[in-house]
Parts: C-alpha cells; structure tokens; sequence
C-alpha cells in the first residue's frame, strides 16, 4: 500500500474477487449446469463491484424500490432483475414482471398487485415465484438465526398460508407459479443448511405438484474462512438433493451470494492517531470505527494484520490495549490487545474480510463514506472518493 493514501479507506482486490467468482461458476457448472447467479445488492452495491460482477453474467438481486432504481442505473435490464423481499415497490414489481423479470412473491399484498397486474393484460402469461417459508429450525437444530421463533418473511409452509397462496395464484387463469424462493437466514452458513433447504424444495414440488423452471436457494454461504465450506463444499450436496426430483435441462439454480462473494478480497485499512492511559488502562485511538465494520454490533472477534511504522523497534509488551474508533461513543470499542508491542501513531490495523453490509450499512456519523480503492495488478485504483461535505449537503436546501 502506499504511504502517501490517507486512512481510512477500504480495498477489494480484484483477483481474489474474481476467483471466488470463478470458484462459484465451476462448482454450478460441474454439478448443476443451468444456473442464475444474482448478486445481492443489499450486501454491498459499491457501483464498481455492481459492474464488474454485471460484466460477469450476474443478474442484480434487489429488495426495495431503490435497488430496483439503481440496478436499472447501472444499466441492468428489467429481465436481468431478481426481485425479492417485502418491501418492493408496486411500479417496479410490474416493471419487472411486464419485462419477463423473476419476482418471487412474498405477501398477500404482493398476490393483490399480481391479481391487478394479470387483470390488466389478459393476454399475456405471466410467470411468478413464491417464497416459503418453513421450519428450518426443526430440520437443523441450533443452526438458524430465528432459532425456534418463525422467520418473518414468505408463506408459512406450516400453518398453511403456503398452500391458500398456492391456490389463490392457481386460480388467475394468466399466471403460473415457475419457481421457489428458499432463502433462510442460519448462524452456521453448514452445508447441512443448504441440503435442508434443496430437500424442502422437493418436498413442497412433490406435495404441491408444481411444475419449475426455477428453484432459487438466496444466499447465505459461507467463504474465505479457514476450516468453513466454499462453494465446492455446497453444490454437490445440494445438486444431489435437487436431482432426487429436478434435472437441470428443466429447472435453473438461482443462487444469490453475498458476502461469500466479496468478504474475502475486501480490508479496512486504520491508523493509530492517539494513545492514552487512563486509570491504567492504555487505549489506543483509532481513525476507523466500529461502525465501518460491524455497524450491527455483533461481532466479537476481528480479523486483522498490523504494519508498524519502522520509527521505533524497542517496543514495550502491553497487558492490554483497548482499541477504539474516532467516535464519541463508549460502545465505540473494537477489541482488546493483550500481551503485544505497544500500539503508536502512525501504526496501521488492517480489518480482513469487511465486504459484506459494512459499506452498505456504513452510517453518516461524526465522519463521512471513506474512500474505497480496487487493488489490482495496476496498483491501486479509488472508485469512491471519500465524502467530503459536497457530497454530505448534495440534494439539500438550505437559507445562507
């Protein structure tokens, strides 16, 4: 890296984001060979990561009305478009499914906008997915991020929504239920997870007689963690599962990877600015925060490398330091330095595997966006400048 960038900034290196997107392609191509992949906006849509994956075949994954407006900006196609989740916007959704888009249904409002949308062209066909939702709790205990509390999203498979939408959505004589939405949010990101969720889709195919052109499983897989599954891990489990009652010349694999995409090739590179002792506590100051890479507050581990500045060699070991962001919040603390040389200005932390919802969920709080830049054999490359307050007041009105 070099010296002269001010921190804090984010990287992607693009060879690692490319062979994971490789990874990806050659695990669907060697187990199921007619596949989708659509990549998840809400995870991060960084215009240069949308693009370059866009280039790369995938379709854009959005869930509001706003991705919807930014994937069509970033020169997607109404049938490139996988619209999920609950809150899509009426025009939009007809957009989409006018142009012969994958919108997967996911309320009964959605049903009543159909029914509107199928009324007013009689004539034309229109193909829709519904999204299930099922215990998947029971099927893998312990694994799930509801745990034994219902998911929020989809038609319950249990207490029989699935089959009254079902069968309200068979009786407009224009509309035909092409394909499944299965995407489940789990703490485990197993391999056990996603055999589950392919067997839960023959179930309901068998129980229901439904005829698909397409199964999409979402996303939540797991990559770039050591001993964790990669996309190689995934797919022969689930293509097994799928072939008991799919063939892939009949029905296409919808995949939405998200953070197993980009996590991997993407750091947050801090520096030390201040240190200080109080009540024997030594803390180290730093110009990235907590809420550049875990905004949820969750995570109670960081990866991350130092690079010290070479000033000084003789350092002393400290029992502890706390490592803290530039914020004015207590919670802003990001982890404790036990047993280590000690921390001053100008050292850098370098945070691995931050590209999922960190940028997307970044807030506007005491310090504006950082600057991202693409790492490849070129050097580095900024396709974000950081947020100055130009871009802080653009859109705004104001007396001077």
């Amino acid at each position: 890296m070099k010296e002269t960038i001010q921190t804090p900034y984010f990287v992607i290196e693009e060879p690692i984001l490319q062979r994971y997107y490789d990874m990806l392609e050659e695990a669907l191509c060697s187990n199921w060979n007619n596949y989708q992949i659509g990549y998840s906006f809400k995870t991060n849509s960084l215009p240069w990561l949308v693009s370059y994956l866009k280039k790369r075949g995938a379709f854009a994954e959005v869930v509001s009305d706003d991705e919807y407006s930014l994937a069509r900006y970033m020169g997607f196609r109404d049938d490139e478009i996988i619209y999920n989740g609950p809150y899509k916007g009426e025009a939009s959704f007809r957009s989409v499914l006018l142009a012969g888009g994958i919108v997967n249904l996911d309320s009964m409002q959605e049903v009543r906008w159909l029914s509107d949308l199928a009324g007013s062209f009689p004539t034309k066909n229109f193909r829709v997915g519904i999204r299930a939702n099922f215990n998947l709790e029971q099927m893998c205990p312990g694994e799930t991020t509801m745990g034994e509390l219902s998911g929020r999203f989809g038609f319950c498979y249990e207490t029989g929504k699935f089959a009254s939408a079902l069968e309200i959505l068979r009786a407009f004589p224009n509309v035909s239920v092409a394909g499944l939405h299965l995407h489940s949010s789990s703490k485990s990101r197993s391999v056990n997870i996603f055999r589950s969720i392919a067997r839960m889709a023959c179930r309901l195919k068998e129980e229901f007689g439904l005829d698909l052109s397409y199964v999409d499983l979402g996303g939540g897989y797991c990559g770039g963690m050591e001993g964790r599954p990669e996309y190689p891990d995934y797919f022969p489990v689930i293509a097994e599962e799928l072939h008991r009652c799919f063939t892939p010349d009949q029905t296409k694999l919808i995949v939405e990877p998200g953070i197993s995409m980009i996590s991997k090739c993407t750091t947050f590179v801090t520096s030390v600015f201040d240190t200080r002792d109080i009540k024997g506590t030594r803390y180290v100051m730093t110009d990235g925060s907590r809420f550049n890479i875990d905004p949820t507050m969750i995570k109670s581990s960081h990866l991350f490398h130092l690079q010290y500045v070479p000033a000084r060699s003789d350092r002393p070991i400290l029992a502890q330091q706390v490592v803290s962001g530039f914020s004015c919040m207590e919670v802003d603390r990001i982890f404790l330095h036990e047993n280590q040389p000690e921390l001053i200005p100008g050292d850098r932390i370098i945070y691995e595997n931050v590209g999922g919802y960190t940028m997307s969920l970044n807030p506007l709080f005491i310090q504006y966006f950082p600057a991202v830049y693409v790492k490849n054999e070129d050097g580095l490359q900024m396709v974000r400048k950081k947020w100055t307050p130009e871009e802080y007041v653009q859109g705004s009105y104001w007396e001077v």
